[in-house]
């Protein structure tokens, strides 16, 4: 196992985590003021409506769609719900397929919006423009690898014996670099760019992922009176 094998798939790895932990931490400790996706949404509307509910929408699925692949393994889902693999790549393919393009088109839609928009350009930070580029090469080699990939005549590559193995050797501290060894480069490019973008993730707009309302969910009504004597 040579350096570069051990530097991407087990240093780099714990670089991008332990950046984001203490990144949060960091930010959220001496910034809470900015702890927002800081909305252009009144520079313009019109084309941010509809690439953020694509985007939004379509990335929940691709998001639990990892989580069933990535940290379930493959026996359990073979013996405990009897589903073997043609049905799993099927599966994953049309319905993978379909949250990924909407994702696909809805941060294209964004990054139409942040480049061409001039309103918007002129005030997006260099940070905001970084990280939605990121967000589409993820994406981008995510889809080609769920669907072209997949269906191509050479497409028989199994990520949930390799690239699953090695991903949760990672939280118990306990890589297996050679198991990224032999993964298609499609893959490995995916999941570095992915790693990166956790790394980034504190120092921009995409904190505000953390900031859901879920007070608002138990949270009485308010209740607006007037003012006794209050002048109508």
């Amino acid at each position: 196992m040579n350096y570069w094998n051990q530097f991407l798939w087990v240093i780099f790895p714990y670089m991008m985590i332990a950046t984001t932990i203490i990144g949060h931490i960091y930010r959220y400790s001496t910034d809470q003021m900015d702890w927002s996706s800081r909305s252009s949404e009144f520079l313009e509307k019109k084309t941010l409506r509809w690439g953020s509910m694509l985007f939004h929408y379509g990335f929940i699925f691709v998001f639990f769609g990892h989580v069933l692949g990535l940290l379930i393994p493959e026996s359990f889902i073979t013996n405990n719900i009897g589903m073997n693999n043609e049905t799993y790549h099927k599966i994953a393919i049309s319905f993978g397929g379909i949250a990924g393009i909407a994702t696909v088109i809805g941060i294209s839609i964004l990054l139409f919006r942040r480049y061409g928009n001039k309103k918007v350009s002129k005030t997006s930070s260099f940070n905001d423009k970084f990280i939605i580029v990121l967000l589409v090469l993820v994406i981008g080699f995510g889809i080609y690898n769920t669907i072209f990939y997949n269906l191509t005549t050479t497409g028989d590559f199994n990520y949930r014996l390799s690239i699953s193995p090695w991903f949760r050797s990672l939280f118990i501290f306990s890589p297996d670099p050679s198991l990224m060894v032999h993964a298609p480069i499609t893959y490995k490019i995916h999941v570095l760019l992915a790693f990166l973008t956790f790394g980034v993730w504190p120092f921009t707009r995409l904190v505000h992922v953390w900031s859901l309302p879920i007070a608002y969910i138990k949270r009485r009504h308010i209740v607006y009176r007037r003012r006794c004597g209050e002048v109508k």
